[in-house]
This record gives C-alpha cells, structure tokens and sequence, in this order.
C-alpha cells in the first residue's frame, strides 16, 4: 500500500511540476525557474512527492516550551493539540499550520502589508501600490508598536512566531512548498507582525467597499432623485437580522421616480472619490461574497438543545483560506474549529459550552475629506479650524524577489488618513481598518468562554471588521449581536458623502456604544439568522450603520425554513446549507409568466415557448436543473433592457462605445418597478417603440430563450444542465490552473443559501452544524483539504463530499486516549529546544 501511494505521489508531482512550468511560463507569471534545481530529487519539484508521506510517528522541537506537547493527527489531517498551557499551544499551532500553509501565509502576509512584489514579482506592483496608499502596511506598523502594552497578545504572538520559525528552521528542503521551487525563491522567516499582516488582509476582503459611488454613478446618469431611489439607504425588501416588531418580511416598495437630468456634480464627485476609497468590484447582488448563519434555541428543536449553523462565503482556493484545528488546554481551553492561516485564534467554532459563527455586516466604515492644504502639489500642510496642521510625508519603495527596487512612491497621510490628490483635489481616507482594535484578544478570550455572556463580554474589543456573531450555548439560548465599531458621524450621520476637512466638526463624534450596538438575547421566536442583510428593521431603529444593503434572497429563504419548523434537528440544519430553494425565483418567475399571460397572442412565440417551460420549474437549483439556466439567462436580458439608461456613452477613438454601468440596482429594487407597469425605466430606449412592463419582461424570456437554444441546442438537453452552466470552482491560490479544481457540479444559484455567480470562484468557504448538549456533537466541511502539497491526500480529499453537500464528524476528544487508535494518521510530540 505504501509503495502504491509513493508511485501515486510520484506520478502526481511529474503532472504537477509539468503543468506548473507551463503555466509560469504561457502565463508571464514570473520567469520560468532553472529546470536543474527543480529536478533535483533531493530539493526540487520532484521532493514534494518525498513530502506528501509523512511517517507515523515523529518528534520535533519548539523553542521554549513549557513542556512537551501531544499532536494526534486524524485521518482528515485536522491536528488535536494537548498542550499544558495556551502559550504552548499557540507554539504548536504555529509550527503545524507552517507544516501544512507556510506559502499561503506568507502570501497573505504580504498582501497585507503591501509587499506581493518581493515575492512573485513586478507583476503585483499595482496591488502592492494600492495597499500601501490605502495605508495598510502602516496601520500594521502601529498596531504591532501598540503591542508593546499588552502583554497578553504579544505573548501570543511571539509564541505563534517561534512555533513557525522553528518549522522553517528545522523543515527538510523535500518539505519545502512547491510555489517556493515554482518561484525561485525562498521563505521568509515569520515576524509577529505578519500575523496583524494576515489580518489586516481579511480586513480588507470583508470591509473595503464604497456604497456612495453606486449612487454618484447613477446620480450622473438620471440625476440625484432617481439614484436615491435605485439605491435606497434601507432595504425595500425587509428581512433583518435583529428580529423585527412588526411580521417579517416586509415589502416597503415605494414608487421608482422616473429618470431625471444628469447630475454633472455627482459624476465630478464620483471620479473623485473612486480613487481614494477602497473599493472592490462586486456583483450586482453581491451573493458570492457573503455569508450565512443560523441559530435554534432548545425550544425549537427536536432533542431540546441549541443548534447552531455556520455558513460563510468567502473566495475559495486551494489550499483552503481556513485552517482547521482542535486545542485542549486544561483548565484552560477546549475549542474546535477553523482558523485564518497565520493567525493563532478560532475565528469559527464551539467549545463544550459555547458554539459561534460570523458573518460580515455590510456597513459604511470609511469616510472621505477634502482637505485645504497650503501647496496644491506638495503640501507639507493641512488647515482645520483655521490653522495648519501638519502633513507626514515619505517614501516608500517596492522591490523584486531579488532586491532590485520596482518602483518608489511619495506618500502623504493626515491626521485622518492617507492623502491623495485625485485631479486638484486632496482628499484623505480615514477608515476604521486602519486604526485597529484588539481582535486577537477578542478572538482568544472567545475561546474560553463559558456562556453566551462571556462571549459577548470576550467580543466587547473587537472593532474591525464589524460581524454578525452568532452565538448558541449549552443552556439552550441563542444570542446574535451586530458586533464591531461603527463611527457616529456629525449632522445627518450618513457616511456617504466628501465631508470637508477643514472643520473639526466634520470629524467622527465617537462610537456607537456597546449598548447601542444591536443584538437579541434569547428571543421569543426562537432561531436568529444572518445573511450579510440590512440589521435592523429602519422602523424600529433608524441609526445609520450603513446606506446600501444587499437583497435578503438568502435570510427570506433561511427564515421560512425556520418558522416552519419547530422541532429542527442537525440533519435539517445540514440540509439546508445546501437548500435549492430561491425567493428571488419565487418573486421573480411569476412576473414572468403573467406578463407573457397578459400580452397573449401579441407575445412574441419565442417568449410564449419560454413561459411553458419556466412555469414548469420548481424553482429549485439543483445540479441537474434545466429550467434554472432559462431563468438566469432571462434575469441577464432583463437587466440589459431595464437599466440601459445606467449604460455610459463614451468616445473611444473616434467611435461611440457603451459602456456597463458600475453596478446596477439591487434586484428587490426591482419589485418596486413591477408595481409600475407604466413607469419610464420599462422603456428600452434603443428601440424605436415605447415598452412597458408586460411587453419588456417578455423580451427578455423570448431573448433568453433563442439564445440559449442557439448556444446550447434543444431546451432540457444536457447543455442546459445547471451544473454544466454554472459549475462550482476552486482554483489554485496563485491561480495556477493545473493546481487547481473546476467544472465542479454543486447545488447553489443567485439568491440561494449556497450562492454562486457566473466565473465567480466564490462559495462556501466551511460548512459546520453544532449541537451543544452535555454531549458536544459537531459536523463540518471545507472545499479543499488541509495540506498545501499538491500531490497530498489531503490537498483536495474533501471536495467530492463538500460538492454533494455532505458534512464529516467532527471528533473532539477531551484526552489524546480518547481518539480511537484507527482514526490517528500521526502522532507527534512537540519538545522544547534543548
């Protein structure tokens, strides 16, 4: 058996090396390495096979180590780590997650901190440009100076650091990452800073957004009423997190003004803006780059205990952005679940008492200023309340993998932020992520909670991002609170505008309190949930915590499961992570079929073909759905032809081009227009006649349907197979396509519990369901494995099941005797340095 695994391995690794030379190289990744070096059977590519095997039974060695620890590697590979104090634990976890993710940290730490450059190259010099101005790399700077007055995560810190160092230390050259050989170069000793590093990173994927551009854009298109309109400050489709007073879900859907005069101001202001604010490029309904998360009290479920789901969508890749892992310290902790790689706390998991699960807020956390400075092209200064404050400038220079400076910018910050000139305009940044909070405390006090109010007091620190926490513990209750730092802005308190920096009363007051911060404790309905939707119902709270929401497809689908079941259990809360089910279908499809229906005969017979066939949908997406494929393709025409007037005109050369817009109005936007079958925005005005509602919807269909006929041949064939339309995927995390996983068939559609978009490598990140009774009992999954090497067992194993949505026991023995002997793969022990 052993040999037939190593001749496996051997075989992978000559795939592997081969398919990563040829991508390096057709790519223009970087410069394809030395073929001698990486044929070396001792060091180069090929040793990653030699390293895919590891042996039964080893020792290694951590610098100061109280005493030894005991690691039982399951047969998922998922570490249980023994350790006498947290200190030594925070060692092992460094030294196994190196083990198993050293390139993906550093890449994640370099990221972060702005220095992507000097290890694969000029090619990420925008990227690295762009952290470096959004001031990152200094935020990291200040947040590990600041260290220096708590102890508690320092120590934490240092003994993660000496953990991986010992690793990289000690590591064989056959353990060496293949991205490394792939590269050329070599790992970089790990600095506790990197660890703020990685964070700030996440900090940035969860937080970095700029509603207000949506809303200039369109306001220097149809005029400032009309973007309002589009993009509302409140949710039109009301579904919060916290639970409302009034019945949910509630449609407040007033009437759409029709498009307005152009606003040259907004458009000025827009082009103005988008250059300093972080901001990412996002679907229309951001339903990838979302999370979901569910909890039942034990009154609701059938064995009368809390049940808690956790569910979020981040970007997947090989390896896995999480980490997964168990640590037992005697009276200390023992926790279970996963972890960002590079980080030593649990961001998601349970203990024997407590079980907790985020997801992110879609809050405004950034805000713009235009500064008055005293020289419009080198300012030195800043004038506030009538006199001059000082501005820092300085140099910061990138360079290449072998020390060659790429490139070397001036940069500016005030007291609020970074400072940029974006045409004859300074404007500084001030942003929450950049003046960090004590997440890792909050993250490891977490771990050591006893009850829901010990978690809650364990989060009072955490700041940036703010999440949805989710929370369930062995009482029975539930508890949910909208968790972070939210700044109190002056006058209206609304974040999406340039405020001017001249006044100190521009300034941010202060923070919502911790009290103000909205949350349910233990409430009479039940369950709480969260899906990255508007927080609180605006009738019974109108504080500002952000001005552009998401549609609620998911928390509509997630709380009718709830309220229909009153006695869940863990098989019902597995199988609705990976529910077909759509409310954006069930809103939407039925205005499809009844504008064909009431046109009739004058529908054109294309769109009547389309109507006999969606009508017999169940509005399920499942892998081998047909129907859904017609509704998505339908769902892209519609938008074309509803929103033309988002669409800009520009000359290029002589030639008129149009152009997408930047981001169209939420689908439930929508559903106010559906209530207006005469209104202007219905009227494709490219065409010589005036559409309405009815006449528009069934141009779609009909669109939809020959062209989806012209594509991918007779309707129900197996082209038109969801799974083949819109497969899941998991590339590589460098992108490196034969190291990657694509064309997976998974259940999930927009709007679904487990979304997916079109080349979107989004989705569910890690599945987990825990029940907390006087027996913990725990399930989970991730798409991927938890080793780095390619050629690994554990590089992809868990793919097939995370695909058919099925989740593994999680065992979480309390001693190392406790985990059966035919379930260990490894057994370390993990001693001090002589």
């Amino acid at each position: 058996m052993a040999r037939s695994r190593g001749f496996h391995a051997v075989t992978a690794a000559a795939v592997v090396l081969a398919g990563g030379l040829l991508w390096v190289g057709a790519r223009g990744a970087g410069p394809v390495p030395p073929l001698g070096p990486l044929l070396d059977p001792a060091r180069g590519a090929w040793a990653i096979a030699r390293a895919a095997e590891r042996p039964a039974r080893s020792v290694a060695r951590i610098p100061d180590l109280t005493q030894p620890v005991r690691v039982l590697v399951d047969q998922r590979d998922v570490p249980h780590i023994f350790a006498a104090t947290a200190l030594d634990a925070a060692r092992a976890l460094g030294w196994l997650t190196a083990r198993d993710r050293l390139f993906q940290m550093e890449l994640q730490a370099r990221a972060g901190e702005g220095t992507l450059t000097e290890l694969v190259g000029a090619r990420a010099l925008p990227l690295d440009r762009e952290t470096r101005a959004l001031g990152l790399d200094r935020a990291i700077a200040r947040s590990w100076a600041a260290l220096a007055d708590t102890a508690d995560e320092r120590q934490l810190l240092d003994a993660f650091s000496a953990g991986v160092n010992a690793w990289i230390d000690a590591g064989s050259a056959a353990e060496l990452p293949l991205e490394y050989r792939l590269l050329g170069v070599s790992p970089r000793r790990w600095h506790p800073s990197h660890t703020l590093a990685v964070l700030a990173r996440m900090n940035y994927t969860l937080s970095a957004g700029a509603p207000e551009l949506d809303r200039l854009a369109a306001a220097s298109l149809v005029g400032t009423a009309a973007a309002e309109a589009l993009f509302p400050r409140h949710a039109p489709l009301v579904e919060p997190v916290i639970p409302a007073r009034r019945a949910m879900p509630a449609f407040d859907l007033p009437p759409l003004p029709d498009p307005g005069a152009p606003d040259s101001a907004a458009g000025a202001l827009l082009r103005t803006l988008a250059a300093v604010l972080p901001s990412r490029a996002r679907d229309a309904e951001e339903v990838s780059l979302g999370s979901n998360n569910w909890a039942v009290a034990a009154g609701r479920t059938k064995a009368g205990r809390a049940l808690l789901a956790g569910d979020p969508h981040l970007e997947l890749s090989l390896p896995s952005i999480w980490y997964e892992a168990h640590v037992v310290v005697p009276g200390d902790r023992d926790a279970y679940g996963v972890l960002v790689p590079g980080t030593p706390v649990l961001a998601i998991g349970f203990t024997r008492e407590v079980a907790w699960s985020v997801t992110n807020v879609s809050g405004d956390f950034t805000d713009a200023y235009r500064e008055t400075v005293d020289d419009a092209r080198a300012p030195t200064r800043h004038r506030v309340d009538g006199a001059w404050r000082p501005v820092e400038t300085w140099t910061t220079t990138y360079r290449d993998p072998r020390g060659r400076i790429v490139a070397v910018d001036t940069l500016r910050a005030t007291f609020r932020g970074p400072l940029r000139l974006v045409g004859d305009t300074w404007l500084s940044l001030r942003w929450t992520a950049l003046e960090g909070g004590h997440e890792l405390r909050a993250g490891d006090r977490l771990a050591r909670a006893r009850s829901i109010e010990e978690a809650l007091a364990a989060q009072a620190e955490w700041q940036a991002p703010p999440l949805n926490l989710l929370l369930a513990d062995r009482s029975g209750r539930i508890a949910l609170r909208v968790n972070g730092r939210f700044p109190v802005r002056p006058g209206d308190g609304r974040g999406d505008v340039i405020r001017d920096g001249a006044t100190s009363s521009a300034d941010w007051t202060g923070d919502l309190p911790p009290a103000r911060l909205p949350q349910a404790i233990a409430p009479e309905q039940g369950f709480l949930a969260s899906a990255n939707q508007e927080s609180v119902d605006p009738r019974d709270d109108d504080t500002y915590l952000g001005s552009t929401w998401p549609s609620p497809w998911r928390a509509l689908r997630i709380n009718a499961l709830l309220r229909a079941d009153s006695a869940v259990t863990p098989e019902a809360m597995s199988r609705w992570q990976v529910d077909a089910g759509n409310a954006r279908a069930d809103l939407l499809v039925p205005a499809f079929l009844g504008a064909v229906r009431a046109l009739g005969a004058a529908a054109p017979a294309s769109a009547r073909a389309a109507a006999t066939y969606l009508a017999r949908w169940d509005r399920r997406f499942g892998p081998e759905n047909r129907h859904a494929t017609l509704f998505e393709q339908a769902g892209r025409e519609l938008g074309d032809r509803l929103w033309d007037e988002l669409w800009s005109v520009e000359d290029s050369g002589g030639r008129t081009v149009r152009r997408r817009p930047r981001q169209t109005p939420a689908e439930m936007v929508l559903l106010s227009l559906l209530r207006q079958p005469a209104s202007a925005w219905w009227d494709d005005r490219r065409t010589p006649a005036v559409e309405r509602r009815d006449e528009l919807l069934a141009q779609a269909l009909g669109t939809a349907w020959d062209t989806l006929l012209a594509r991918h041949g007779p309707a129900g064939g197996d082209a038109w197979r969801w799974s083949e339309r819109r497969p899941a995927m998991v590339p590589h995390l460098l992108r490196l396509r034969p190291l990657g996983r694509y064309d997976i068939a998974a259940v999930g559609g927009s709007g679904t519990l487990s979304p997916r978009t079109p080349g979107s490598a989004h989705g569910a990140s890690w599945r987990m369901v825990v029940e907390l009774g006087d027996t913990v009992r725990a399930w989970g999954i991730y798409p991927g494995g938890q080793r780095g090497n390619p050629v690994a067992h554990g590089y992809a194993d868990r793919l097939p099941r995370w695909a058919r949505g099925e989740l593994d026991t999680l065992p979480m023995p309390r001693t190392a005797a406790e985990l059966p002997a035919a379930t260990v793969r490894e057994r370390l022990t993990l001693e001090a340095l002589p």
